[in-house]
């Protein structure tokens, strides 16, 4: 007997996503297991300096074309010159934004007062290069629901990445380990996902009948535009007024504090577009879906934040040295505002499926009017003030994006607070009883002490879900298990 359709989708989606979320996982292992060990024989000063070029590249990312590949993703039919175009059209973009960097690159490092950003941003531009043969093959192996292969293509990046960022943080290389470290995973990216998808074609530079294409590229590109502004203002803000030690400082805390909210749920998002587009005519099975996504996010994400906050001192002291003991304050602050921003990043991908990325772009542009004020106030008490900031303006910049964003989806605020209730009440029990443990125990080594509260912390959670939640476990392991 022929499956039906729906089963059909469902196990594309539960393969997209253990491929997808599985290969993250362990390409983040093996990423932070050299990002620790990195940030312990560097400076702050070197992560300062490399945050100052991260703002030129996040804002010059967002016209790469990526929003054109997501809208290919979309499209119910895509033929040979659909591809060609997107390519041509890829090659193009990526091509003049490589040039215009290579002549800003002097301006830029006179804003910073940073001559060696001038020359870090020249090598930088040959990431430009890439992104044709890593755009285009990820969209057409998302089309298809296909993770594995770009799983694995992933997985073999991040090893690059890694064995180059531990070569030259032992070879003294200092910020330049920095920059050779992505470069090697664009690089094997490119390689890997286009002999993947079997996407090297010849790149078609005539754009009649692509107009449809390009305006859900440009409306993307304008909300990204708008997430430039919200997540990397406070960087350009802060690097014109901080030394590089002090960004070294606020940039690193922000690595700490968005390890999940930037490394798991973006890959989630990733399926969830390609599963919400599938299902976009189906207004019921999409807030099913959302909702669900919601409470498993939280699951997961809340006492992350919860114990990072509780634990910051002793994970700080294990993980980083005691070099980095400035950093505590800063993670602890940014800790509670990254669940309103974890919650916030869940509603594009369902307003974008849809056909409706307009939400994303007002959302953004309140976001980012918001966020940019309040950095430009809280930069006067340095990165208290910054951290500070985040506290105060993303709880205000998600309610007024709810207010947008939930119509359209079709849920409402309510149902929203009620799948994420569980993890929310759980991960503030965690926190209370990590927290008063942690005022009681003796002195001990920080990498101790670290165990003996995540270990308690862990319990905690668990404790609480299967007490008052038992239910909503049992649902979240079948899931997990099917």
């Amino acid at each position: 007997m022929q499956e039906n359709k729906p089963t059909t989708l469902i196990r594309q989606i539960r393969n997209a996503i253990v491929w997808r979320s599985g290969s993250q996982i362990l390409s983040q292992v093996v990423q932070w297991t050299a990002t620790f060990l990195v940030i312990r024989t560097l400076s702050p000063s070197d992560y300062g300096l490399f945050a100052m070029t991260a703002v030129v590249l996040a804002f010059t990312n967002m016209l790469d074309g990526y929003g054109l590949a997501s809208a290919l993703i979309r499209q119910p039919e895509v033929g040979t010159r659909d591809i060609r175009q997107l390519f041509g059209l890829l090659i193009l973009l990526n091509g003049t934004l490589a040039v215009a960097q290579l002549f800003a690159a002097p301006l830029l490092a006179a804003y910073y007062r940073q001559p060696i950003v001038a020359d870090m941003l020249r090598a930088q531009s040959l990431l430009y290069l890439t992104t044709p043969f890593i755009a285009l093959p990820s969209a057409l192996l998302s089309r298809q629901l296909d993770f594995s292969r770009q799983a694995k293509v992933n997985m073999a990046a991040s090893l690059m990445s890694a064995s180059t960022a531990l070569v030259g943080a032992l070879s003294g290389w200092g910020v330049w380990t920095l920059v050779a470290a992505p470069g090697a995973l664009y690089l094997a990216r490119a390689i890997g996902l286009t002999w993947a998808a079997r996407t090297l074609v010849r790149p078609l530079f005539r754009f009649d009948g692509a107009g449809q294409l390009m305006r859900f590229g440009g409306l993307m590109a304008i909300g990204q535009l708008f997430w430039f502004l919200q997540s990397q203002t406070d960087v350009f803000i802060a690097g014109r007024v901080l030394t590089p030690h002090l960004l070294g400082i606020y940039t690193t805390s922000l690595f700490l504090a968005q390890i999940f909210v930037s490394k798991f749920v973006p890959p989630l998002n990733e399926v969830a577009f390609s599963a919400y587009a599938r299902i976009q005519h189906d207004p019921d099975a999409r807030a099913a879906a959302f909702l669900k996504a919601v409470q498993l996010v939280m699951l997961a994400a809340l006492p992350f934040y919860a114990g990072l906050a509780a634990t910051a001192a002793p994970l700080v002291h294990a993980a980083l040295g005691e070099k980095w003991g400035e950093v505590v304050p800063v993670v602890r602050l940014l800790a509670l505002a990254m669940p309103f921003m974890t919650l916030q990043v869940l509603y594009s991908p369902a307003c974008d499926a849809i056909g409706r990325p307009g939400i994303g772009v007002v959302n953004g542009a309140v976001g980012a009017a918001l966020l940019t004020g309040a950095f430009l106030v809280g930069v006067r008490w340095g990165v208290t003030g910054l951290a500070t900031a985040w506290v105060i303006a993303y709880p205000v910049y998600l309610g007024l994006s709810s207010a947008r964003a939930l119509p359209v989806i079709g849920v409402s605020a309510g149902s929203v607070m009620r799948a994420a209730k569980p993890a929310i009440v759980s991960a503030a029990a965690m926190a209370a009883l990590v927290v008063a443990t942690d005022a009681l125990l003796p002195p001990l080594a920080p990498a101790v002490r670290l165990a003996v509260l995540v270990t308690l912390g862990a319990a905690a959670y668990a404790g609480m879900l299967l007490t008052f939640w038992r239910s909503t476990v049992v649902d979240t392991l079948k899931l997990i298990r099917a």
